[in-house]
């Protein structure tokens, strides 16, 4: 007998509530129950945080359920609340579908979207049509507007102002749960875990209007050890997209992570077994980075491909291993107590006497003659930071052949 993917999505670390467990596990018991997992186009590439929700819907997918991505074209016009302090920017129409476009691209890396294993829609096809009265004399009456006020997207808001238009937003995204229930026979929503309020209120609005059966279920975001959100770096988001995130970065990134969490990544990011991610777990000290290098890999061939993850690992091996980098390799000892605050490109270009002025490390820059572990600086103000190192090293480059070592002390 195949093993329930309830136990596999809470072995790996998934699963964070569930509105009605024992029922959800016996329904995700047998193939063929259809979910959804919403996804609001407000930029135009998925990043790091999508990605746990897209192995999640192919873990799902793999157990032979039914996958649907919903694009929340018709909620981004409105803006989701949930853990944010400010409204969020509105998008034209045209800027969204440009985003949702972007994002069916880079989700089929993951899920399989072909002969109807999964489907994708977008609720502006059902958002943008509905008559608003209609809608608040259909809708409005099952939801407790004291009930809403305790949720945590709306609470958190309210010291500094929440819109009248962000208000609508559960109501908006409980209608979607309903219209799919209807429509596709969809019975189950899977989000993050700050979507709990929202996938609640459709659970509770499928029941009401339509008394039927209906469930929930959030996974854990994607955070440290110290419980902060993975997926930032000094340079901004980490994106699926390669224009925007280059897979070597990515790939770097991924290799970077500290020790305590390579664990946790490899179990929610890759499709290594248990089995093996226990073996990795074994592994001590600077042993440590081959379980970095193996979940960094993974990562990368997933969201990329398999060329792109080696070109990255052959890329990161010779700027950090190989050949070129030498015990004579000049070096600079940056501490860390600078590093915390960053330390401008243009000075360590003085201070190494890569350049002897900051007019010559500008022209440089501008055009393109100076690169950090192997990546072109575009901004002449970048400050280096911790996160640039690997094992304790960066390497910087002026034109083809001049080398720095920089060595966190």
């Amino acid at each position: 007998m195949a093993e329930n993917v309830y136990d596999i999505l809470e072995a790996r670390g998934y699963i964070s509530q569930a509105t009605h467990k024992e029922e959800i596990y016996e329904l995700l018991g047998k193939p063929g129950v259809t979910f959804y997992i919403g996804f609001d186009p407000t930029a135009d590439s998925l990043h790091v945080g999508h990605f746990v929700q897209m192995m999640v819907m192919s873990h799902m997918q793999k157990a032979g359920h039914r996958p649907i991505a919903l694009m929340g074209g018709g909620t981004a016009m409105i803006g989701d609340p949930s853990g944010r302090t400010d409204m969020r920017q509105m998008l034209s129409e045209e800027d969204i579908a440009h985003n949702v476009a972007c994002f069916l691209k880079q989700m089929g890396t993951v899920v399989d979207f072909s002969d109807g294993k999964a489907m994708i829609v977008n609720n502006a096809d059902w958002l943008l049509d509905l008559n608003y009265v209609e809608f608040i004399r259909d809708i409005g009456p099952h939801f407790s507007v004291n009930r809403m006020l305790t949720a945590d997207c709306y609470k958190q808001r309210m010291e500094k102002g929440l819109t009248f238009l962000e208000f609508n937003y559960m109501l908006m995204q409980s209608y979607d749960f309903l219209y799919l229930y209807k429509k596709h026979n969809c019975t189950l929503q899977l989000g993050g875990d700050d979507q709990w309020s929202n996938i609640l209120g459709g659970v509770e609005l499928i029941r009401r209007k339509e008394q039927g059966e209906a469930f929930g279920l959030t996974f854990t975001l994607l955070t440290n050890s110290e419980g902060n959100k993975m997926g930032k770096t000094a340079r901004g988001a980490v994106w699926l997209d390669p224009n925007k995130t280059s897979p070597f970065e990515f790939y770097q990134y991924w290799r970077n992570v500290d020790d305590a969490d390579v664990m946790k990544c490899m179990k929610l990011l890759t499709f290594i077994s248990l089995e093996e991610i226990a073996e990795y777990g074994k592994l001590k000290d600077a042993e440590i980075n081959e379980a970095k290098k193996r979940l960094a890999y993974e990562v990368t061939s997933i969201v990329h491909g398999a060329a792109a993850a080696g070109a990255a690992k052959a890329q990161a091996e010779a700027l950090f291993e190989g050949a070129g980098v030498s015990e004579d390799m000049p070096t600079t000892e940056i501490s860390s107590a600078r590093l915390a605050d960053g330390v401008a490109i243009l000075d360590l270009l003085l201070e190494t006497g890569l350049m002897k002025s900051k007019g010559e490390g500008r022209r440089m820059i501008a055009q393109n003659g100076v690169y950090l572990n192997g990546q072109a600086v575009t901004d002449p103000f970048y400050a280096i930071t911790e996160e640039d190192f690997t094992d304790g090293e960066a390497i910087i480059k002026k034109g083809k052949k001049i080398f720095h070592r920089l060595v966190r002390g």
